[in-house]
């Protein structure tokens, strides 16, 4: 066979195999089967820093020599957060020291507020200490935080009704934190006692995306930042181990992550669902529709979503109260936490569900009955239902 011909031959079968394999390849995932990727409308330079964002959350995995530890929890942020869904218990964070709203964290010298469970060789991780309250976090999913960082303050404060004034038993409130020195106050944010509305973390203690992405560096990982430069071991200021530029870089791919896309909104089950959900008063607090205010992101910028969240505490009963609470959060108190998404969950926690603040509930149905306090009248409307109420309700839940 000439050259001529073998080069035909080899073209052909490489086009065959080609074609072969398109036809073995299973068809891409839909924008709603996933949770990661961009919000629509990035400019082409917003893509870029999207892009870099995604490779430092995702792809840089951290060891001795680049800063790891000496204590931490987990290698990199993408460890926690696969595929920007939830966390699973082995990657569960465990938080001790503060168990009243006036005296802070009394265990800060002994490793507080974060437990490092996985220390570098050499060195030993971090047990509680002897007397302190604790209590165990579910990394939550990633995707749609630019929309909640950008929902104005006021917005936040006229969903709030500490007092319960129109008597409805739902009385969510804000949890009012103290900004660090390294944060800027958005435009137009509300200042009460030198204090500003915190709206992330299972009890919304922290305040912006820059703070959890700094904080995670720190507390998650053992590296250090201009933010956060802090050795979690030592106690010292080492300097920083991450970029300034990296730190930012992960901060704008938080922000421009996509919300979640509701799969099959039109089903009839589900609109039935979606019915039964405002019917048992579940809407009360995990408001269905939210407004982004202005922000330097146009893509996000005043956008109506759905994130089924007000961003407030609520009292949800003695059941999940662990004892441990973050700055005016009481102990029985939680942040609403979005549902969107929820129904990927399983996706990223091993095929099952991990849900509330510590996975504890492995079904939607059995989160439902585990919450009391504010949630109790839901519940109990909840197990009146019929099984295909319940079962519509679910599936409705699901499609998030």
């Amino acid at each position: 066979m000439n050259k001529t011909i073998k080069v035909i031959a080899a073209v052909f079968l490489f086009v065959i195999a080609g074609i072969s394999c398109q036809k073995l390849l299973p068809a891409a995932p839909g924008d709603d089967e996933i949770l990661d990727g961009p919000v629509a409308g990035l400019t082409p330079e917003q893509k870029v820093i999207f892009l870099r964002g995604d490779i430092a959350f995702n792809d840089d995995v951290f060891t001795k020599e680049t800063g790891l530890g000496p204590l931490f929890v987990a290698t990199s942020c993408g460890s926690c957060h696969a595929g920007d869904g939830k966390g699973h218990p082995f990657t569960t964070l465990t938080r001790f020291g503060q168990s009243d709203t006036t005296n802070g964290n009394l265990f800060l010298h002994l490793g507080g507020p974060q437990l490092q469970n996985r220390a570098i060789p050499g060195f030993f991780p971090e047990q509680i200490p002897a007397g302190a309250t604790f209590s165990k976090f579910t990394p939550p999913a990633n995707t749609g935080l630019g929309f909640l960082d950008a929902v104005p303050d006021a917005t936040i404060l006229a969903l709030a009704d500490p007092n319960d004034l129109d008597g409805d038993g739902i009385s969510g409130r804000v949890n009012w934190v103290v900004l660090k020195n390294y944060l800027t106050p958005r435009p137009n944010s509300i200042l009460q006692n030198g204090k500003y509305i915190g709206r992330f973390g299972k009890k919304a203690a922290t305040y912006d995306l820059l703070q959890q992405t700094a904080t995670a560096y720190n507390q998650d990982i053992g590296i250090t930042s201009l933010y956060e430069p802090k050795d979690t071991y030592s106690g010292q200021d080492i300097g920083a181990e991450v970029g300034e530029q990296t730190v930012l870089d992960v901060v704008f791919y938080l922000k421009t992550l996509k919300a979640p896309v509701q799969r099959n909104p039109t089903d009839a089950d589900i609109l039935a669902g979606k019915q039964v959900f405002v019917n048992i008063n579940c809407g009360k607090c995990h408001v269905p529709q939210l407004t982004s205010g202005a922000s330097s992101i146009a893509a996000i910028s005043n956008k109506t979503f759905f994130p089924y969240t007000d961003l407030l505490l609520h009292d949800i009963g003695g059941g999940l109260n662990d004892g441990y609470t973050e700055g005016t959060a009481l102990p029985q108190e939680w942040r609403t936490p979005p549902l969107w998404g929820l129904g990927l969950s399983k996706n990223s926690q091993g095929g099952q569900y991990f849900l509330l603040h510590d996975g504890r509930a492995k079904s939607i149905e059995e989160a439902i009955l585990l919450q009391g306090g504010e949630a109790t009248q839901s519940k109990n409307s909840f197990q009146q239902l019929t099984a295909a109420d319940k079962a519509k309700l679910i599936k409705f839940l699901e499609s998030l």
